[in-house]
């Protein structure tokens, strides 16, 4: 009986620290969730007796076995890795140099996908009999991981490979928000697609809509729209005990300025201020869960805390990060879940700043995808207004959207 009372209490007392709006349920799916890297059993019989290339980095895990070592140590012929954006061990900061090199562990050779080889040649990609993709996405559409995804489906249509994506959570994939590009001039490696910033879709299910869209064949063109003729043979080995719903803790951060789940969350309303002169706090120990600039004393959100920080090099992290070494003043920004875009922050920052001429450079325009949201902050539109200038095209993509999903 006492062991009884006390199952009753503990079971109670679980319930009282869960969020509000969490299930119990939900808790249990996301420790039970099964990434597709771990699902062996339903692609190994695919792999075996072929030259395999795989697109991998720090995020292609079983467990704490890198996918890597695990295909070796069950017998497959990996011929070759391709990296991206932040290179195999994803110790390179965003935009820097990714050289290709060799693995010192499995001494196979690495083949940067990024820089001025974003596509796998056909020489190289011909010497692969399949290619297996397995990238930890954040579900933004200026993350560069699907694009890298295109690229790859792009040179594995054209040279007749089969390409497996092995499926993983997006921690963003609870809501759909944000302007959708469809100017052709801001197409490029931060936006490829006609999709919303936050699209709310797993790489395995976004794989499945560059194929069934037909935007393969259409990258050198920048047309959005356009139909390609090229499709990629393409087998998406799913999650289990997984819906867009589940919420997901990474094991391991994606790239080295998004460490923690805090800085995943908050990225899709911040990543754009890359594109302005505020600080997202590279350099720091909390990127992406401040941001700030020399001399901001402004506060007009409520709730938020104003903070000091001086941005420095870290290694491999942050190598020259905006305000080096100079003292900023900003905002510590809240971790919450949140189920859309947060425009406050950019309005706060672009009021606070005084030299307004100088505030939106060029690459905001291709990170939100528009060059209408800048007018918008500039003519001091609000939140209401500009949300309600996106809700046309959300539908749209909402309708496409739904064509590729796996999970409910």
């Amino acid at each position: 009986m006492r062991n009884k009372i006390f199952v009753c209490i503990s079971f109670v007392l679980v319930l009282l620290v869960l969020p509000f709006n969490e299930s119990f349920s939900q808790i249990t799916d996301s420790v039970n969730i099964k990434v597709g890297a771990e699902r062996t059993e339903s692609y190994i019989d695919l792999l075996k007796g072929k030259k395999v290339g795989i697109v991998a980095n720090q995020t292609s895990l079983i467990g704490k076995t890198h996918l890597v070592d695990s295909l070796i140590a069950l017998g497959i012929n990996l011929r070759a890795i391709y990296c991206p954006e932040h290179g195999f061990r994803g110790e390179a900061e965003a935009g820097a140099r990714i050289s290709s090199s060799i693995d010192a562990k499995t001494q196979l050779p690495i083949i940067s996908l990024y820089g001025n080889n974003k596509k796998p040649s056909s020489d190289e990609i011909k010497k692969n009999d399949i290619i297996v993709f397995d990238l930890q996405d954040v579900g933004c559409r200026f993350y560069t991981y699907i694009s890298t995804l295109h690229y790859v489906m792009e040179a594995c249509a054209e040279n007749n490979i089969p390409l497996i994506v092995l499926d993983r959570p997006n921690p963003n994939s609870s809501y759909i928000d944000g302007p959708v590009l469809k100017d052709t001039s801001l197409v490029s490696f931060v936006g490829m697609h006609p999709v919303p910033i936050v699209y709310g879709m797993t790489i395995g299910e976004y794989a499945k809509m560059i194929n069934g869209e037909c935007w393969l064949g259409t990258s050198n063109k920048r047309v959005i729209g356009e139909k390609g003729k090229l499709n990629c043979d393409l087998i998406v080995i799913p999650l289990k005990n997984y819906n867009h719903n589940t919420p997901y803790s990474l094991p391991i951060a994606p790239s080295p300025n998004l460490k923690t789940d805090c800085a995943i969350q908050l990225y899709p309303s911040l990543c754009w201020f890359e594109g302005t002169p505020i600080s997202v706090g590279r350099g720091t120990d909390t990127p992406f869960e401040i941001i700030g600039f020399p001399n901001y004393h402004t506060k007009k959100l409520t709730g938020k805390e104003i903070i000091s920080f001086t941005p420095k090099v870290i290694k491999g992290v942050s190598d020259n990060p905006p305000y080096k070494n100079q003292d900023c003043s900003g905002l510590r920004l809240e971790c919450e879940i949140k189920n859309e875009i947060d425009l406050s922050y950019l309005i706060e920052m672009y009021n606070s700043y005084p030299q307004k001429d100088n505030f939106f450079q060029p690459f905001f325009d291709k990170l939100s995808g528009t060059k209408l949201l800048k007018n918008q902050i500039k003519n001091h539109k609000d939140q209401e207004f500009i949300r309600k200038s996106w809700e046309k095209d959300l539908e749209e993509f909402k309708q496409i959207r739904v064509k590729y999903l796996l999970y409910n």
